[in-house]
């Protein structure tokens, strides 16, 4: 039994030490998983989501005029006998003492027209506010692309300074020996050791890059932890960029923050529509009924009546007319945001073709360096050895293909940054 449950112990151990280095692995994930864990927890896009819901509120209310009102009441009075209210109005009914149960209801025939504006306009901006959700769902992709691929990119250029660092320690090694040897001066070695401390610069401030890089990756999938992802890298996108016409075009057409300020200037034009009809008559009809168990002799014990209303405005201290320009003057507010966006999005879909454009040239220019600044180390290495050059050459031929290298590694995930950004310029992303 002893020997039974020792062995239980170190297997129940076991398991657990496997699953504590397991939790502690990295999480792989690909950039279409990576998007779907932020549009599932992101806080601004699900603020985004009830703030639409709510605006979908707003249609019931306006719409609530067209139904009837109804209403029960149960009242009460007591008075001075043979009392009536003889100030405080121009009428002076009598009071009696009573106590009555019953309901009311109110009915609106027509206004000529302002509820179905306000409706209109209601209903305009709740389809905006479904537009802002859209566009905030592409603010969360874009933020997630640029983080993912900003990581992938510090984790390349990690590997180059991991490997930059070897190289030169080798030479640092190589160079002390042959000093020792009275084959190279101690100038030489202090050279390589010069170029050594800037390659661990160099690595020191790409691993806080990367750190970054995951910090900025966390917080776009909508965490406030630190957690660490293994990323799947992505291939380069095959399509090639449209027409930039085309794209502006179809950015006019497609982006959605756009179709929101123009439903937003249509709600506002439908909005200052309904405050012009403020000046309309609005008619309406109201009834009651109800029993009165407690009343006075000269009162019956049960009530009824019905009655039309119609309310005509006359005069309100110009009220109607500024509530009505001001309506008028947020339309044609709305109509120059209008045009200042699609400005600004036509400038912007300019600039991230452009940008695309340009990483994508930089991805075979790259390479070109990266090939000459080996050959130009190989050919220095090899002088240097002979004795044919000085270790100046030698250290910026490393200088120069170590930044070869980064560009070379930084080209591939610039490119992919900036063919997400032209998705969201032209509304792609979604």
């Amino acid at each position: 039994m002893k020997s039974g449950f020792v062995l239980a112990m170190i297997l129940s151990l076991a398991v657990l030490g496997a699953s504590a280095g397991h939790a502690q692995a990295p999480s792989r994930i690909t950039l279409k998983e990576a998007e779907s864990i932020a549009l599932a927890n992101h806080p601004r896009l699900q603020a985004a989501q009830l703030s639409a819901l709510a605006a979908g509120q707003e249609v019931t209310q306006a719409r609530s005029a067209y139904f009837p009102m109804a209403f029960g009441s149960m009242t009460g009075a007591g008075a001075l006998d043979r009392s009536r209210f003889a100030a405080g109005g121009l009428n002076n009914p009598i009071i009696f003492d009573r106590y009555a149960d019953g309901f009311m209801a109110s009915q609106l025939i027509t206004d000529f027209g302002r509820t179905g504006n306000l409706v209109a306009s209601t209903r305009l901006r709740a389809q905006a506010k479904n537009a802002d959700t859209i566009t905030t769902r592409a603010d969360v992709l874009l933020q997630v692309d640029r983080a993912y691929y900003a990581e992938l990119r510090a984790t390349s250029v990690l590997r180059v300074a991991q490997e930059t660092v070897a190289d030169r320690q080798l030479v640092v090694d190589q160079v002390t020996a042959l000093a020792k040897s009275k084959l190279k001066s101690d100038l030489d070695v202090s050279f390589a050791n010069v170029n050594l401390a800037e390659a661990k610069l160099i690595l020191v401030q790409v691993e806080n890059d990367l750190k970054a890089a995951g910090a900025r990756l966390t917080a776009s999938l909508g965490f406030n932890d630190e957690r660490d992802y293994d990323l799947a890298d992505e291939p380069l996108p095959a399509a090639p960029l449209p027409d930039l016409p085309q794209a502006v075009a179809q950015a006019l057409r497609d982006r959605p923050e756009l179709a929101s300020r123009r439903l937003q200037r249509d709600s506002a034009e439908r909005f200052a529509k309904a405050e012009k009809d403020l000046w309309r008559p609005s008619v309406s009809v109201l009834g009651g009924a109800g029993i009165v168990p407690i009343h006075d002799s000269n009162l019956l014990n049960r009530f009824a009546g019905v009655g039309l209303n119609i309310n005509i405005p006359v005069f309100n201290g110009h009220l109607f007319s500024a509530l009505s320009t001001e309506a008028r003057f947020n339309f044609q507010s709305e109509a120059q945001n209008v045009r200042d966006l699609e400005d600004t999005i036509a400038r912007d879909v300019r600039l991230a073709w452009m940008n695309a454009d340009t990483a994508f040239q930089r991805l075979g220019l790259t390479q070109q360096l990266l090939d000459q600044a080996s050959l130009a180390l190989d050919l220095a290495q090899a002088r240097y050895k002979l004795g044919l050059g000085s270790i100046v050459e030698l250290s910026q031929a490393q200088l120069n293909k170590t930044q070869a290298e980064i560009e070379q590694a930084s080209a591939k995930y610039e490119y992919q940054t900036q063919r997400a950004v032209f998705a969201y310029e032209i509304g792609a992303l979604r």
